[in-house]
């Protein structure tokens, strides 16, 4: 190991308390004993090592053994019309696959050629070299490189769709293809070695996808071969042995330790009963049971600041209990209260067009991606939880595309299911604990983030965005989050993209609401912007929050923010008002990101003309000679590593603290008269 990584993990551990530090340098030298005991493990682990560990008397016996046991995503009914529905989309997919054509993390259509490198970064041409993993620097940020590339690449997601299209056609090109790719993969790989060993989430990702790989294609033609199926298990042993010696534990643990876990569940059940499958299992469940109540609030809000990551993290929860269930093991009430509460919340920020807040990071992580939904679209995790897990107060059980619910759980799944695209009824939610609010109707959705600062304050996969909020009137989306768009590739567009500015919050002298620590620092930030919520009162008639942080209250003259929020239901009328309190004059700025395809017509004194589709709105503001108004260049992220262009409205003043109110409405609903906040914002549920 090179000096420079050496004094940098020395230098992180000896920052910990006494205890963590113990428990840290041990677990960094038993990783460090993997230099030399995996080059000895993976010239001598084959069919002999393997079962015996695994108590099978040949390859053979092991195989047809495995082949017996429970799956989940392998459904039994695979000529159920609902399959055949959309065997196309999944056929074409699995042509593209095996043609090595993928598109991955903002990529475009690249051809991976026909021996594919499992080191490359395609989308820059970076390499990284095949190292002892604990040698390799990944992040690179002296350069554009992007480690998540041969990550996803190797995660072998891109070649589901082969497997299932195989279960459906039986056509043993599919079935040839998926080998051909481990091969290659296991060829590349060795134990250990190159930097798709170096993050232990990626190996614990790569034990679900396999297993559910080999549930599909096990009785393959292609599969047959005795020394294909020796690499594969040896290989696949491996990773669990692998997950289990570098889980990335720390003092406080986020979707990559679930990541670790989930992985360590998956092994174990697939590979039985024997010692250290068994152990795998045990550990991997408990992982689980222990980190769930931690961090997921009673609300069900997975608490590292990301809407993306809930909806990774409920599949890492929810995957594994699925698969306990599939084998007659017990889940326990606590796990799937929290579960539930986890799906009600994709229910509550699930807009009416289905689509999810772009709200915190996004690296566009699934599990076990098995439906042709839109990747923004969460809506199958409410369907899958309430089928399984039951529970109440669902605003729908089953709407939008059921792809994801028919192959985990099978056709019974979709009995009663209104598989629309758009929601029945929408009403407005509180998640307090977690800090979200939702203000919504039939028509409206503003989603509003209350949260503190990500990984219970720390940073993680959260942004400075506490008050900000997303607006869809009407059945338009007007305002957007601009979403996450890049990691380790760019530094500066990582910083910028989570940054105050590039968020609907109001921002005071430039200064960040919660501060950058130093500029590698990419998933850190100082909890400065605690947030507080005066009041919340959704009614029949219209929904109210009034909340306020105190990420200023640090600055010599301290600032105080107050943002309060009204929707009108009936008139589809949003409210936005900015109080601010501080001694002497400051710069004030109100951003406000408009969505993608929202343009402007015109812009008048106190007013802005929209358009969205064929649907005009206006924005309107009050105390229009104290705020001057900027139309700026914006960026929206959608999805990682892709970023589209649109206009951001930025209000800015000098001077005494004054307010700001906005208003925000369709153009056939509008009203001219100011609104009469101060009455709607007191007034007592009727």
């Amino acid at each position: 190991m090179s000096g420079r990584y050496t004094l940098e993990r020395v230098r992180r551990v000896l920052s910990k308390p006494p205890g963590v530090i113990v428990e840290r340098l041990a677990a960094e030298f038993r990783a460090e004993r993997e230099r030399w005991l995996a080059p000895r493990l993976l010239s001598s682990f084959g069919e002999q090592q393997l079962c015996q560990r695994v108590g099978a008397s040949s390859i053979a016996e092991l195989w047809e053994r495995l082949a017996r046991r429970q799956w989940i995503g392998v459904p039994d009914q695979r000529d159920h019309p609902a399959f055949r529905a959309d065997q196309a989309r999944i056929v074409a997919a699995a042509e593209k696959a095996i043609a090595r054509r993928v598109d991955l993390l903002g990529s475009g259509e690249v051809d991976l050629g026909e021996e594919i490198d499992w080191h490359q970064d395609y989308k820059t041409g970076h390499r990284w070299p095949q190292r002892f993993h604990r040698d390799i620097d990944y992040t690179n940020l002296d350069r554009p490189s992007d480690v998540k590339f041969p990550w996803e690449l190797s995660r072998l997601q891109w070649l589901m769709p082969a497997a299932q299209a195989y279960l459906l056609c039986r056509d043993e090109r599919f079935a040839a293809s998926v080998r051909k790719a481990l091969d290659s993969w296991i060829a590349a790989n060795p134990y250990g070695f190159g930097v798709n060993w170096a993050c232990t989430m990626e190996v614990a990702l790569r034990i679900v996808s396999w297993t559910w790989l080999f549930g599909c294609l096990h009785d393959s033609d292609s599969w047959r071969d005795s020394a294909f199926r020796v690499r594969f298990l040896s290989a696949l042993y491996l990773h669990c042995r692998y997950t289990e010696r570098h889980l990335e534990k720390s003092t406080v643990n986020g979707n990559h330790y679930l990541a670790d876990a989930a992985g360590l569940v998956f092994g174990g059940l697939f590979f039985g009963d024997a010692a250290e499958p068994s152990r795998w299992t045990e550990s991997g469940w408990r992982i689980l049971r222990e980190e769930l109540p931690k961090q997921v609030s009673v609300d069900g809000v997975d608490y590292e600041g990301s809407i993306a990551y809930h909806r990774l993290v409920t599949e890492l929860f929810l995957l594994p209990a699925l698969l306990r269930l599939r084998h007659g093991l017990d889940v326990d009430d606590l796990y799937r209260q929290r579960l539930i509460g986890m799906g009600q919340f994709v229910a509550a920020y699930s807009r009416p067009d289905g689509s999810a807040p772009l709200v915190g990071d996004a690296d566009d992580g699934r599990v076990l991606p098995l439906g042709g939904q839109d990747l923004n679209d969460h809506r199958y995790l409410v369907g899958i939880i309430a089928t399984v897990l039951g529970g109440d107060d669902w605003p729908e059980s089953q709407v939008g595309p059921t792809g994801e619910a028919l192959w985990l759980l099978g056709p019974g799944s979709l009995e009663g299911s209104t598989a629309t695209s758009e929601r029945e009824r929408s009403v407005a939610r509180s998640m307090a604990r977690g800090g979200y609010y939702v203000m919504a109707n039939s028509r409206d959705h503003v989603f509003v983030d209350c949260a503190p600062v990500g990984l219970a304050g720390r940073g993680g996969h959260g942004h400075n965005d506490c008050l900000s909020f997303e607006a869809v009137l009407d059945g338009t989306l007007l305002v957007s989050d601009a979403g996450a768009y890049l990691y380790t590739a760019s530094a500066e567009e990582r910083d910028r993209f989570r940054s105050t500015a590039y968020h609907n919050t109001p921002q005071v002298d430039g200064e960040e609401i919660n501060r950058f620590l130093t500029p590698n620092s990419l998933w850190s930030l100082r909890f400065d912007a605690w947030p507080t919520v005066e009041r919340w009162l959704p009614t029949a008639e219209h929904d109210v929050l009034i909340a306020g942080h105190v990420g200023y209250s640090r600055l010599p003259d301290p600032v105080r923010i107050r943002r309060s929020f009204c929707l009108l239901h009936a008139s589809h009328r949003l409210i936005v008002r900015d109080d601010f309190e501080a001694a002497e004059e400051h710069r004030y700025r109100v951003p406000l990101l408009l969505a993608p395809g929202v343009e402007i017509l015109d812009d008048k004194a106190g007013s802005i003309r929209l358009q969205a589709g064929h649907r005009h709105f206006h924005i309107g503001w009050w105390e229009p000679g104290d705020w001057t108004l900027a139309i700026e260049d914006g960026r929206v992220s959608p999805s990682y590593g892709v970023a589209v262009p649109t206009s951001r409205l930025a209000f800015t003043r000098t001077g005494r603290p004054l307010p700001l109110t906005l208003v925000l409405e369709p153009e056939d609903t509008r009203s001219t008269e100011p609104p009469d906040l101060d009455r709607l914002l007191t007034a007592d549920d009727a």
